[in-house]
């Protein structure tokens, strides 16, 4: 079942932040936790982006991690970590060295760089601002989904791409939640449309109930992608807050990759930069191992969810020759 929310801040201890502008058609989305985390992710994409990635791998020494950042911008929306990274100085937060706290904050990028946008930036790009700017911003509780954040310039093959979000309960009574920014080198609908490849694991016709088709042509699973020289990817975090190791993180990451995999044809492409970040608040233990097979099972399922909702809540930019929406066409 889903949470009360349906989002990841049903996870206790999760605050959810955008930046967002239209002109610029691109965006931030700072996911900021109210203490350590545990933390790691998984990078399936041929072609990703991101900073501190690197230190997520089980095998690296830091173990926990303040906040994640998704972002649009490419390789300049990396500086959108610097200025979340400021904001959590400035409280007092981050890993000790010494006098100095440093904050921890990885971050995954999309391709949103010919979606319309004025880009015409000047020297600096704004992404540290909007990175200070969605941290500001971030809250519990209810957040937008769609054409904000780091989804503010995404597109699929099909339609517009967007941010989108789910959550469930295991029936020991542990929340999984999923968020993700969908920017997909293929597709989430099957075909044109308006049937969503996530479709068996909708719940509360959260993305338009309408189910699957009542048949599959090879049309239907042929190659769509943007093109063979654009660069894409699908980035997001699954959180729990269960009480979970470093290694038992990073495998919630890989079953959400299932997800994504569920979501998206194709996924995982040479062209995509698939990362998806993992995190434990650590609020509920485990009773058995069965607990975390069944946290396992729902992180492929909510991210599968997070992905379609975000095409199904995306809304075009407000540019000649922008992307149409799902929402354009089918309503």
């Amino acid at each position: 079942m889903t949470s009360k929310l349906n989002l990841l801040t049903d996870v206790e201890g999760v605050a959810v932040g955008h930046a967002t502008d239209l002109k610029l058609g691109s965006g931030v989305t700072a996911i900021v936790f109210d203490r350590p985390a545990t933390a790691s992710g998984c990078v399936l994409g041929g072609a990703p982006g991101g900073r501190e990635t690197a230190l997520l791998d089980p095998s690296m020494a830091v173990e926990a991690v303040d906040a994640f950042v998704l972002s649009g911008g490419s390789a300049f929306g990396l500086d959108a970590a610097g200025g979340v990274q400021a904001g959590l100085r400035a409280i007092g937060r981050g890993f000790p060295v010494g006098d100095v706290k440093v904050p921890i904050v990885p971050q995954a990028i999309l391709m949103d760089l010919l979606n319309g946008g004025n880009k015409d930036w000047g020297l600096l790009s704004p992404y540290r601002d909007m990175g200070y700017d969605a941290f500001m911003a971030a809250r519990d509780g209810a957040f937008e989904l769609g054409s904000v954040g780091a989804g503010t310039g995404a597109t699929t093959a099909t339609f517009k791409g967007g941010l989108g979000s789910a959550s469930a309960m295991t029936s020991g009574g542990h929340t999984v939640a999923a968020i993700a920014a969908v920017n997909a080198m293929g597709s989430a609908t099957i075909g044109d449309g308006p049937f969503f490849w996530a479709a068996p694991f909708e719940l509360d016709d959260e993305f338009g109930g309408i189910g699957l088709p009542a048949n599959f042509s090879s049309p239907d699973t042929i190659l769509r992608a943007k093109g063979i020289n654009l660069t894409a990817t699908t980035i997001g975090a699954v959180v729990t807050d269960a009480a979970l190791t470093k290694a038992q993180t990073h495998r919630l990451s890989i079953m959400a990759h299932d997800g994504l995999a569920r979501a998206v044809l194709p996924a995982h492409l040479p062209a995509d930069g698939d990362t998806i970040f993992s995190a434990a608040t650590n609020r509920r233990p485990l009773a058995s191992s069965a607990d975390f097979m069944e946290l396992c099972h729902l992180a492929t399922l909510v991210m599968a969810r997070a992905i379609a909702r975000g095409v199904f809540e995306a809304t075009s930019l407000p540019h000649e020759g922008a992307q149409a929406s799902w929402r354009d066409r089918y309503g």
